[in-house]
């Protein structure tokens, strides 16, 4: 094989590749359909034509005809008209005629036969496109039928070009959000260490830890002044509370022995000025 001898078949082989894949079944049984009806419109033509060609010589037989009957009046005329001569022309004419009458039928019966055949194939032509109408159209139902079905299976499988650039396109975003993630993470790293100085501040990594330890001092004094605050309030609640309980049970005491003894007997209650004392030494003991 020479080398424009195998160029030519690589080429070929390359034109029938891309025209397979740009082929739509569909399409190519729609356009052979058409194709068939044309041919069978040509047929139709045709039988037309070659009717019309019959009818025109069946009307030059009739013609012929009817001139051989008036050249058969002629020579009877002329026979009585003691013409031979005219008589002998007529029936010259009229053998003529008789002649080509003869031609012409074999012409008309040869364009019946070609008429009846061409009839014949028409109808034959007409059943086949028929018949393939029907396929072509039980074949394009088939066809998309499996087309649909493969989408499907493509788009269940991911096996399809799109959604292939979709998978593509999930695996870019996730590798760039991976990314975006691994980076936000490191910058947080370095921030907590203090590895990137605060380029408007003029403080170190010494001057932030001071700093810290002083805010987390001052945060844990005043957490201890809240919890004596607390602590006081609590504790002056509980001395109202036990002086009003003791007031009470004095008084019921006093109720109950009253009646069996002197009052110049019994012994001076406690001042408040002793009690006002000893809640404050709660107090300061709650303090400290």
């Amino acid at each position: 094989m020479g080398i424009l001898s195998r160029a030519s078949y690589i080429v070929r082989s390359k034109i029938n590749a891309v025209l397979n894949r740009a082929e739509d079944p569909s399409e190519t049984l729609d356009y052979s359909y058409e194709q068939l009806r044309d041919e069978l419109q040509k047929v139709k033509q045709g039988i037309a034509d070659l009717t019309t060609q019959k009818k025109r010589l069946e009307i030059q037989q009739r013609r012929l005809e009817e001139n051989v009957e008036k050249h058969n009046e002629q020579a009877r005329e002329a026979v009585r008209q003691d013409r031979e001569d005219l008589a002998r022309r007529a029936l010259e004419k009229k053998k003529q005629k008789m002649t080509q009458i003869e031609e012409l039928e074999t012409q008309i019966q040869q364009l019946q036969r070609q008429q009846d055949d061409l009839v014949d194939k028409k109808d034959e032509l007409q059943s086949r496109i028929e018949q393939f109408r029907t396929k072509k159209e039980t074949m394009k139902a088939r066809y998309k039928a499996a087309e649909a079905s493969n989408r499907v299976s493509e788009a269940m499988t991911g096996a399809g070009d799109e959604m292939e650039d979709v998978g593509r396109s999930i695996e870019r975003a996730e590798e760039r959000t991976e990314e975006m993630e691994a980076r936000a993470a490191a910058m947080d790293e370095l921030q907590d260490s203090g590895a990137f100085d605060d380029a408007l501040s003029d403080k170190d990594d010494i001057d932030r830890e001071l700093e810290e330890l002083r805010t987390s001092g001052e945060v844990d004094a005043e957490l201890d002044t809240l919890k004596q605050e607390m602590g006081a309030e609590d504790a002056e609640t509980a001395a109202e509370a036990g002086e009003g309980e003791t007031a009470d049970a004095d008084a019921a005491e006093t109720e109950a022995v009253g009646s069996e003894v002197d009052v110049s007997d019994v012994e001076p209650s406690v001042s408040d000025e002793e009690v006002d004392a000893e809640l404050e030494e709660l107090k300061e003991e709650e303090k400290s």
